[in-house]
């Protein structure tokens, strides 16, 4: 004998499916106004329980340039894949064909394929940050991601410009919600995380994403996106490391002690990187990374 569903548990699954339809709504919104590309969106429904990943693939196809009811039953017999799909639910190998449908139609060929993201990381009080700025001001082609940090400001950040400062319970909810591509615990103290969307979007539209991350963050990253590619910022010298981190006068003694234990085993994992740089000049170590995110052969 079947029991009968509460009225609560009807009421909740209601306003549950409303929400669903609404947030699917506002994403095919926002690819009709450009604010997110077909390519985009396939890569966020890899991630379960969002509204790309239970899209249905006709609602889809119809984002698409020219591509109507007429056109669709031809276009999914030949993707082999069933109007009752998801994008979710997609397997392998109709997600693959999938991608590269989608790629042709919208003239993204292999001379066009969106560049990979470049992460620079390296020991505490290498300069990343600093290098970063530069490269801010100096190079506007260049997209960089923001991350988000639970630590307090230091003097001259600005919130949204340099980091997004959080509380602890806020990182806790963009953690619960899958929104970090990388996220870590740094010098046992403060957590960082790169949002994910605002990463994928710019990469799908073509800009030269920066991301400027910590050690633990790098190999996420290269587990989640193997393309990335990988930049070591190294110091002239041990002595300039401790010189640079002494002389911001950002930390207390014991949290200098910390991050110079730290920076020891950071400076080690050089080897697990594309490329190392030396910050030797703020400006010149900019150039050379600039340089080999648009695949340039930096000067020595």
């Amino acid at each position: 004998m079947k029991h009968p569903v509460p009225d609560t548990d009807r009421v909740a699954a209601s306003r549950a499916a409303v929400e669903a339809r609404r947030a699917r709504a506002e994403l095919k919104q926002r690819v009709r106004d450009g604010e997110l590309s077909p390519v985009t969106v396939l890569e966020l429904s890899k991630k379960p329980d969002t509204p790309a990943a239970t899209l249905r693939i006709t609602d889809f196809l119809l984002l698409m340039p020219a591509i109507g009811a007429v056109k669709m039953p031809g276009i999914l017999e030949t993707l082999d894949i069933s109007e009752r799909k998801r994008l979710g639910g997609l397997g392998i190998r109709q997600r693959t064909r999938l991608e590269a449908f989608v790629r042709q139609r919208l003239g993204l060929d292999e001379a066009t394929t969106v560049p990979p993201l470049t992460v620079l990381a390296g020991p505490t009080a290498v300069g990343k940050g600093t290098v970063a700025a530069y490269i801010r001001e100096h190079y506007p082609e260049v997209s960089l991601s923001v991350s988000a940090t639970t630590r307090a400001p230091r003097p001259g950040e600005i919130d949204g410009v340099h980091y997004f400062f959080v509380t602890d319970e806020e990182f806790d909810r963009m953690l619960a919600e899958s929104e970090f591509l990388e996220w870590a615990t740094v010098h046992n103290a403060y957590r960082y995380g790169t949002p994910r969307t605002p990463v994928l979007e710019a990469s799908a539209q073509g800009q030269l994403v920066l991301l400027e991350i910590d050690l633990q963050g790098a190999r996420q990253v290269s587990v989640a996106m193997p393309d990335a590619r990988l930049v070591f910022l190294a110091p002239p010298t041990w002595d300039e490391l401790v010189r640079r981190l002494i002389g911001r006068g950002t930390e207390s003694a014991e949290e200098q002690e910390r991050r110079l234990t730290t920076a020891k085993g950071e400076l080690a994992a050089a080897e697990e990187f594309d490329e190392t740089i030396v910050n030797d000049e703020v400006a010149l170590a900019a150039e050379r990374l600039v340089a080999i995110m648009r695949g340039e052969k930096p000067e020595a």
